[in-house]
């Protein structure tokens, strides 16, 4: 797609940005555990790493769709107790930490395992979603890794179609 060039990681100035685009997209599954927004991006802001991600940008550097991943060394959305009762509270902290733990996914060592791929709603429909698939297989391969591994959660019609 013309307009649009695909970057590993993402800048300090993109964080807010990346964090938005991953909640819009995951919201609705993590909404219960992370919510309210307020908080819930505050706390993905504070823990994206970016080395565990790839964005589609903008000629004028917008992040218009991003792909996060999740190896054996790290993941795009990690965070800690820590990082959960600074936002949430000591209690808001703890149980977000044990609900969290049921929706843990691992990862084997010679894999790759998608942490989410989102597009913005005003960017869908013109090939980014493919443009950052390609781009996290380019990625795996470059690693090393044998395999990509997409989960895609019930609610995601188009994911599951994909």
């Amino acid at each position: 797609m013309s307009g649009v060039s695909i970057s590993k990681g993402f800048a300090p100035d993109q964080r807010r940005r990346v964090a938005a685009l991953y909640w819009e997209a995951f919201g609705p599954k993590l909404g219960r555990i992370l919510g309210p927004a307020p908080q819930a991006l505050d706390f993905l802001q504070g823990v994206m790493a970016p080395g565990h991600a790839i964005c589609a940008l903008s000629d004028q550097g917008t992040v218009l769709g991003i792909a996060g991943f999740k190896t054996a060394h790290g993941a795009l959305v990690g965070g800690d107790l820590a990082d959960l009762t600074r936002v949430y509270g000591r209690f808001g902290g703890l149980w977000r930490a044990a609900a969290l733990s049921l929706l843990e996914r691992g990862v084997q060592d010679d894999q790759l395992l998608m942490d989410g791929i989102c597009v913005a709603a005003d960017a869908r429909g013109q090939g980014i979603g493919q443009m950052l698939l390609s781009a996290i297989i380019d990625e795996a391969r470059d690693r090393g890794l044998a395999s990509v591994r997409l989960d895609v959660i019930d609610i995601n019609p188009r994911g599951r179609a994909g």
